[in-house]
């Protein structure tokens, strides 16, 4: 793929993409505070259980 077709194809979609709407945008944002809640709950949960091996 050289730069020119590169470009080309960047082009064509930067024409086709369109702003989110405002329902598109908020459950973008709620998938994303539950998925860093989840990584957060998992981490926690490994932090408690390595404190509690650790005595």
């Amino acid at each position: 793929m050289g730069l020119r077709s590169f470009l080309q194809s960047s082009v064509r979609m930067l024409k086709l993409a369109t702003k989110p709407g405002r329902s598109e945008l908020w459950l973008s944002v709620k998938i994303c505070f539950l998925g860093t809640a989840a990584v957060g709950a998992v981490g926690f949960l490994i932090h408690l259980i390595a404190t509690m091996l650790g005595e």
